[in-house]
C-alpha cells in the first residue's frame, strides 16, 4: 500500500491546481485521475473568459497546466476510486486495483453531463449520441445536427459545429436562452443555425442501430427532424458516487464545504465544480483549489 500526504482525486483545472500548489509547499501529492487530464474542459472548443488568454482552446488549456504538473515531478496515475474510508488521522482510498493511505483528500472530480432519459439513448452513444461536439463533430460533417440545451456550452458548441456540418438545430424547451448575449449574438449571425424553442425531445428514431432522427415536441406540435446527430447540453450532475460510504454532507450530490474548502470530515477537502457554489467556472475553481491546498498544507504543520 502505497502513502502520501495528500492524494488529489480528478485531474481537472482544480485538481491540477490544487497539485501544483501542494507540490510547491514541498508535500508528497499523489494526483489520481479515472480518465485523462484537464476534465471537461478538454472538449470546450474555445475559451475567452480566463484571464491571459484572449481566445484558447480548452484542450491547449488543459494541457499547459498539465505540463506544470509534469515538469514538477508531481505523481500523476490513473485510478478509479471506489471508496473511501476515514481512519480519522488517515484515509484509506481505494481503486479498482490498489490501496492508497494518505494524511489528507482534496476531492476535485467535477461534473458529468446530464442525459435525456429516454428509450435508445445509450445504445446510440457514439452512434449519433454525444456530449462532445469538439470530439465527434467531424463524424457529421456536411450533415444535419441538434443540439439540446440553450446555455453557453450548447451554443458554442453550435458554433463549432456550424462550420461543420450542414444545418444545425438548437432545441430549448424554454422560451428565451440563457447563453451570454455576445453568444446569442454569434448564433443569430449564422445562417444554418436555427433555433427551436419550447422544444423537448421525446423519441430517437434509429435504423440499423443508428440516429437517423428525431420525434419532438414543439410549441405544443409535434416534429420530426431527419438529423444524424444529436449533442447533448443541458446540464450537469456532481461525480460523487463513490462517496456513498461517507458521512459527507452533500446537496443535491454536490459536496458542501466550508469557507476553507473543507467537508464535515476533518483531513477532506473538495474544490471545483464537484461542490456546492453559485458560480461554476474556471477561475473560480482555480481559488477554490489554492485555497484547498493551502489548508491541507497548514493543518499538516499543525499535526506534526
Amino acid at each position: 500500500m502505497s502513502y502520501f500526504d495528500c492524494v488529489v482525486i480528478g485531474a481537472g483545472v482544480a485538481g491540477m491546481t490544487s497539485a501544483i500548489y501542494l507540490k510547491r509547499y514541498n508535500l508528497n501529492v499523489l494526483l489520481l485521475e479515472k480518465s485523462a487530464p484537464g476534465g471537461q474542459i478538454t472538449q470546450t472548443p474555445n475559451v475567452e473568459n480566463y484571464p491571459g488568454f484572449s481566445n484558447i482552446d480548452g484542450a491547449s488549456l488543459a494541457l499547459h497546466i498539465f505540463s506544470q504538473i509534469t515538469n514538477l515531478g508531481i505523481t500523476y496515475q490513473y485510478g478509479n476510486v471506489i471508496k473511501i474510508e476515514d481512519l480519522g488521522k488517515t484515509k484509506i482510498i481505494y481503486t479498482e486495483t490498489e490501496k492508497i493511505e494518505t494524511k489528507a483528500i482534496i476531492i476535485a472530480t467535477g461534473r458529468k453531463p446530464k442525459k435525456l432519459g429516454i428509450l435508445k439513448e445509450n445504445e446510440l452513444v457514439g452512434r449519433g449520441i454525444s456530449w462532445c461536439a469538439t470530439c465527434d463533430g467531424m463524424f457529421y460533417k456536411n450533415e444535419r445536427v441538434a443540439i439540446v440545451g440553450g446555455g453557453n456550452s450548447a451554443l458554442e458548441e453550435a458554433l463549432f459545429l456550424s462550420d461543420i456540418c450542414e444545418k444545425v438545430d438548437i432545441l430549448y424547451r424554454g422560451d428565451q436562452l440563457r447563453a451570454d448575449k455576445i453568444v446569442q449574438q454569434r448564433v443569430m449571425e449564422k445562417n444554418n443555425i436555427q433555433i427551436h424553442y419550447n422544444a423537448v425531445v421525446k423519441e430517437l428514431v434509429e435504423k440499423e442501430n443508428r440516429l437517423v432522427g428525431i420525434k419532438l415536441v414543439e410549441q405544443e406540435e409535434i416534429k420530426e427532424l431527419n438529423i444524424r446527430g444529436l449533442f447533448i447540453y443541458i446540464g450537469y450532475e456532481p461525480d460523487t458516487n463513490f462517496l456513498q460510504s461517507l458521512n459527507l454532507i452533500l446537496d443535491n450530490q454536490y459536496i458542501v464545504v466550508d469557507s476553507k474548502m473543507e467537508t464535515n470530515i476533518s483531513g477532506i477537502y473538495a474544490c471545483g465544480d464537484v461542490i456546492k457554489k453559485e458560480l461554476y467556472q474556471l477561475t473560480t475553481a482555480i481559488g477554490e483549489a489554492s485555497l484547498a491546498a493551502y489548508q491541507v498544507k497548514k493543518n499538516l504543520e499543525i499535526v506534526k
